[in-house]
């Protein structure tokens, strides 16, 4: 089968992950001279810190809006326009008051970054493939943090310190400026243009070009289906309802859970944690760089088997890794055997990528009904990201008054719980189509 258009578009969504794993994380390698330049004390550090993710957390809750009501493309082309303003403001602060503003709209661009990205890949993708192409955002994610990683070593090894943290921060201009010009060549998505829109007759030619071996009659009946799940386009979609609880509930947990492995944790503080080991600063960096390509390669693995083992399975898979590689972790720092943190770090990170990271955002564009997929995918990112900045804001002072050991054998006891939620409640969606899954979870139109 030709899927050549719609690999290209769905490559070309993706993008918006890779700029968001970038913008996350680059800040990783800025953090302590951010802190020295600004005299920070451990509230304003974990402030400063944290502001993208506050801002994450407003484009997640806003995202959902344009995302329904100006479409799926423009809104897109939009979070390009946050990411560049972000990095070019971020680079020349002079202030850390101005810096946490530049950063907070970076993170707006995140959070619109991930209602707006794996919700069109979802949608313009054949059930049998939707989970590669949709688990593609999360590739690029880790991408993006790998290139931050590799970035911000090469930068603070052969650029004078006093500007190489200004650099880190600014030189995600440059893809910002790619992807967004790559978004004015997207067409939009059809189930938006039938569901949304009403405008049928566009909505079946982007179909026939995403499905070429597709017959007409197979085009008509895949509208018709599309077209039936809208209900009464008329009256308003109400999200908190009695009808939504379930897919309401999954995407809050699986939000959760995320974030409370303490993923965000590790990665925005890699260098730190593996000083608390006794590797020098360069070293810690370089460790860094390592992270990023373990989880691009177990990423590329997860994205692999989602099709194929099923998003549930994976769940499993990455529970089990978590709660091992936490917990071996946990007695590491406790007994002073430090040699196998960094083998426990990776482990960590080869768990999360190839369960929670590489389902989440699949996961999240697959349970909730044409009419409320915007605002579901708005509702589990904004829960994704207020834990994930809620934890970056208090972690600089856990370091401080908790041991590493008390900190891991939390995340572990998290996933623990995790594990647990998976086997009684996780339904699979894998080779599901859209509006049958809607059917399966009980929120049909």
């Amino acid at each position: 089968m030709n899927h050549r258009n719609l690999f290209a578009w769905s490559i070309t969504a993706a993008l918006a992950g890779f700029l968001f794993g970038f913008d996350t994380i680059v800040i990783s390698g800025a953090e302590q001279k951010i802190q020295s330049v600004w005299g920070l004390d451990s509230v304003m550090h974990g402030l400063a810190m944290s502001a993208a993710l506050w801002g994450t957390v407003v484009g997640a809750v806003l995202g959902g809006w344009p995302t329904e009501r100006l479409g799926r493309r423009k809104t897109l082309i939009w979070i390009g326009a946050f990411y560049f303003v972000s990095a070019v403001w971020s680079g020349l602060a002079t202030d850390s008051y101005t810096f946490m503003l530049a950063r907070f709209i970076g993170g707006l661009g995140v959070g619109g970054a991930t209602v707006t990205s794996p919700l069109y890949i979802s949608e313009i993708s054949p059930a049998g493939l939707r989970g590669r192409l949709a688990g593609m955002f999360q590739f690029n994610i880790v991408l993006g943090v790998l290139a931050a990683f590799v970035s911000n070593y090469l930068l603070g090894r052969y650029v004078n310190e006093e500007v190489a943290w200004r650099w880190m921060l600014g030189v995600e201009a440059f893809p910002a400026i790619g992807y967004t010009l790559l978004c004015f060549t997207l067409p939009e998505s059809p189930r938006w243009l039938i569901v949304h829109a009403g405008r049928r007759l566009e909505g079946m030619t982007i179909f026939r070009k995403i499905n070429p071996e597709f017959t007409e009659a197979q085009i008509l009946q895949l509208t018709d289906s599309v077209e039936a799940s809208a209900g009464d386009r008329g009256a308003p979609a109400k999200f908190f309802t009695r009808r939504l609880r379930i897919p309401i509930l999954l995407a809050f947990l699986i939000a959760f859970f995320n974030q409370l492995s303490g993923i965000n944790a590790v990665l925005y503080f890699a260098p730190r944690i593996f000083e608390w080991t006794g590797l020098a600063k360069n070293a810690a960096l370089l460790q860094s760089v390592g992270i990023g390509i373990a989880n691009l390669f177990c990423t590329y693995l997860g994205v692999w088997m989602i099709d194929r083992l099923g998003r549930r399975t994976l769940l499993y898979i990455g529970s089990v890794g978590y709660i091992l590689s936490l917990g071996i972790c946990s007695w590491a720092f406790h007994t002073g055997n430090y040699a196998i943190v960094p083998i426990c770090i990776f482990a960590f990170i080869g768990a999360h990528a190839v369960g929670q990271g590489a389902v989440i955002w699949v996961f999240l564009s697959e349970i909730f009904p044409n009419r409320n997929r915007a605002a579901g995918q708005a509702f589990g990112s904004t829960t994704h990201w207020f834990f994930a900045a809620l934890l970056t804001l208090v972690f600089p002072k856990m370091a401080e008054v908790l041991p590493p050991a008390t900190i891991f054998g939390f995340f572990c006891f998290m996933m623990c719980l995790q594990l647990l939620w998976v086997k009684l409640m996780v339904p699979e969606t894998k080779n599901v189509p859209l509006e049958e899954m809607e059917k399966r979870l009980g929120v049909a139109a």
